[in-house]
């Protein structure tokens, strides 16, 4: 389960293009932060992606990778040229097809291979047709589905939504969300050529004139039990109130909302499926486990990444593809697993309300993420590149200091998980399988 965003430049405050993406995934698969350098291959050359062996282009390009730990591609991420691209679960009456290529494969090939918007939407539909999509997205329990994209690079952007080998796609023209549901009606812009066709021949519509690709192509029961409807509703709404207005700062509140049918209840006593910032402990529903924005104006886009899960909780830092060594290499798989699960201890340890002076943690958090909003801010167009690390490397190091000081201080406190039965069990479980702690304090 995911929730992405785009508001392109007519939409947004500074005129830029900005990108946003939760990662909903099970609550125990880490969500690495990669950067891989451009390469050149001979020809001839492979590359295996999660499940299959496919040849490889002449030349990659360089990439930020937001990916699961255990797969080649990537949920979220950007590339050299500013093109950036999430990946979204759909479910749909097209019957699964064997391993193949997963969509987060997908997104990875066309950050490597592509310059721009429309090249990655081209490129997408050629490896569909070419080598399909299918396969095990789950990390600890088997998970399949079909696959949406949100794609923009600097100028423009498109949702190119599937179902099995059949596809639409939409050109955006202001703002767009994205969610667990086919989201494309009877106004796309380029599709599959069979799509109408296949769709009257299985009886899903009666005929062309009557064709909608969301109605036809839609298995609208787990469609409706994956909460994507809400979050759909509360992503689209916020960006349309503040069209014109938006700004990373609305990308950030609107990734760490949630539902307000929660009303005062925290999310840290029961499940929020239909919440943005989606956190687990529910019969069904993931945990969102990464959270990304952009905004991307040339030459030098900017980057905010939590490198956690639960954005509710988290610091959004800045990140610029400069000469740097804030985001791990490929060979770095361990240093950005580590990464990771010191921020989802912290997770951990606020759910059994151990930690010291949440509050007070929580607010030098925020005042940590302002100030870098401001100092970035005030860059302007004439930034040095000696200004960029400055500004990451206090950030980054300070996030990193402040974590490793509460939760040092949080472990030994012994207090319970609140909510129901169920909640408190899943999340012991959870916290068990993930090796933090004994059940003593859960």
């Amino acid at each position: 389960m995911c929730d992405t965003m785009v508001a392109l430049g007519n939409s947004t405050k500074s005129g830029n293009v900005i990108f946003a993406k939760n990662s909903d995934r099970q609550p125990n698969e880490p969500l690495l932060m990669i950067r891989v350098p451009r390469k050149s291959y001979a020809a001839g050359t492979k590359v295996k992606c999660t499940y299959i062996t496919i040849d490889q282009a002449r030349e990659t390009y360089e990439v930020l990778l937001l990916k699961p730990s255990w797969m080649w591609g990537a949920e979220m991420g950007a590339n050299e040229f500013g093109l950036n691209i999430g990946n979204e679960a759909v479910f749909t009456k097209v019957r699964q097809g064997p391993d193949a290529l997963l969509g987060m494969d997908l997104v990875r090939l066309a950050l490597e291979r592509c310059k721009t918007s429309t090249e990655a939407l081209h490129l997408i539909t050629e490896l569909l047709e070419r080598h399909g999509q299918g396969g095990n997205c789950g990390y600890e329990k088997r998970f399949v589905y079909h696959n949406s994209f949100l794609i923009a690079d600097r100028n423009s952007a498109w949702v190119l939504e599937t179902a099995g080998p059949y596809w639409a796609a939409e050109r955006v023209k202001d703002i767009r969300a994205i969610s667990n549901r086919l989201s494309i009606g009877k106004d796309f812009d380029l599709a599959h050529p069979e799509l109408i066709n296949y769709a009257i021949s299985k009886r899903w519509c009666k005929s062309e004139e009557d064709f909608d690709f969301a109605r036809c192509y839609s298995n609208q029961l787990i469609t409706r039990f994956s909460g994507s409807a809400s979050r759909y509703q509360i992503c689209s709404a916020r960006l349309q109130a503040e069209k014109g207005q938006i700004t990373v700062e609305t990308m950030m509140e609107i990734l760490r909302s949630h539902d307000e049918s929660l009303g005062a209840k925290s999310p840290f006593n029961q499940p929020a499926l239909s919440s943005v910032c989606m956190h687990g402990g529910g019969l069904v529903g993931d945990h969102t486990t990464g959270s990304y924005v952009a905004e991307l104006s040339d030459p030098l886009d900017t980057y905010w990444l939590t490198g956690s899960s639960t954005p509710c909780i988290s610091i959004f830092k800045p990140y610029w593809l400069t000469d740097n060594a804030f985001i791990f290499s490929e060979e770095q798989e361990e240093e950005a697993l580590s990464f990771w699960m010191l921020r989802e201890e912290f997770h951990r340890l606020v759910l059994q309300n151990r930690v010291f002076q949440l509050e007070r943690h929580l607010q030098a958090g925020a005042e940590l993420e302002r100030s870098c909003l401001e100092k970035t801010a005030s860059l302007g167009a004439t930034m040095e590149l000696s200004d960029l690390d400055t500004i990451m490397a206090e950030a980054w190091q300070a996030e990193e200091k402040m974590l490793n000081t509460v939760v040092t201080r949080s472990r030994p406190n012994a207090e319970e998980i609140r909510g129901s039965l169920r909640f408190r069990r899943y999340w012991k479980k959870q916290t068990e399988k993930l090796g933090f702690y004994d059940s003593r304090a859960l």
